[in-house]
């Protein structure tokens, strides 16, 4: 009996001085916590109001689009193709705002179905964003040798490639995306099998964002502004505006949210991978990422509402609303007196 307590004795003790080495040598996991509950409060409602906006905005532009302009360029094409990019992203929002208040996420199936929605979406809006610049550049650089190629069947062709390679690129996030148990809840969310996976999608994310989208739309703008400066049009002034504003709110939206990524990449391959940096990365992504899918609500204003097309065809849809209608008939009576008051001021 003596022998056996000598050797309890020796085991606790050995476990002992191994359990304070151990806490000695390695300090305690990184703790999440800090960048999860940081705007766990205010992220479902900016989602929500993204949702709102969005849905709102781009069913507007997908009506008046069908119901009265009736897509009759390569411009109304991309439109109508955005609008339905932004809408796919829009409508998976309610779930993950439902998600990030802190509920659990069950269904497997509605995980890989709003996935899918929302990354082929996320992935479409971005090419199509892309490709109103290029159709921008051809009809205003190159006028007249494009006018063969902006047809309507081509734009249909360069759309349903669009929709491919879209999907193709959206396909392993909805493979490996599932209910993961995470901290005793169940979250949707992508489980990959290594960091090669999570390396792969960061990089093709940058590849869209920032090597491809991104200097193809700097090439077309500040193409078409050296246009329009040499040009005597007297609204010259607002289309430079109004191209400006479409690039600066690209680079606002879509930048930042791309040099997280890279950042996190650079993590993954233990460059810089410190528990300080784990923390303000996870956050940083979510904060960007929400920055992100406000672009929802701001494409349908920069690419449909300012035109003068669209906001005849507005201005018909409301109309036929009995207020509005009302309000519309007798705006050009003070319309018109405001210009009688200018004209007797100028005299």
């Amino acid at each position: 009996m003596a022998e056996e307590q000598n050797f309890t004795d020796i085991i606790m003790n050995t476990s002992e001085t191994v359990t304070e080495d151990y806490y000695f040598e390695y300090p305690t996991t990184c703790s999440m916590d800090v960048s999860s509950t940081m705007g766990s409060a205010l992220k479902p409602i900016l989602l929500s109001i993204v949702f709102v906006l969005g849905l709102t905005g781009n069913s507007m532009v997908l009506w008046i689009l069908i119901v009265f302009i009736k897509l009759k360029n390569v411009s109304d094409i991309c439109l109508l193709n955005l609008a339905v990019s932004d809408l796919m992203v829009t409508l998976s929002l309610p779930i993950y705002a439902y998600q990030s208040a802190g509920h659990e996420f069950v269904s497997t199936i509605l995980c890989k179905t709003i996935t899918c929605i929302y990354q082929v979406g996320f992935y479409s809006g971005v090419f199509f964003v892309t490709l109103m610049g290029i159709d921008r550049y051809l009809a205003i650089v190159h006028a007249v040798a494009t006018m063969r190629v902006r047809t309507m069947r081509n734009g249909m062709a360069v759309s349903i490639v669009i929709w491919l390679v879209a999907f193709c690129s959206a396909l392993p996030e909805v493979i490996f995306s599932g209910t993961n148990d995470e901290e005793g809840s169940f979250n949707c969310a992508p489980n990959y099998p290594g960091k090669t996976w999570k390396l792969f999608r960061n990089f093709r994310e940058n590849i869209v964002g920032l090597f491809i989208s991104l200097p193809i739309m700097m090439f077309c703008y500040i193409s078409i502004l050296v246009v329009l400066m040499r040009s005597r049009n007297s609204k010259k002034q607002r289309a430079m505006r109004l191209i400006l504003t479409i690039a600066l709110l690209f680079g606002v939206f879509w930048v930042p949210y791309n040099v997280v990524v890279f950042l996190e990449s650079l993590q993954q391959l233990n460059i810089g991978n410190t528990c300080e940096n784990s923390v303000r990365i996870t956050f940083a992504i979510s904060a960007t990422e929400t920055v992100v899918l406000a672009h929802c609500c701001i494409n349908p204003i920069i690419y449909a509402f300012v035109g003068e097309k669209f906001r005849k065809s507005l201005k018909i849809m409301f109309s036929k609303v009995p207020i509005c209608g009302y309000l519309c008939k007798q705006q050009p009576i003070h319309a018109k007196n405001s210009e009688n008051e200018t004209t007797n001021t100028s005299v």
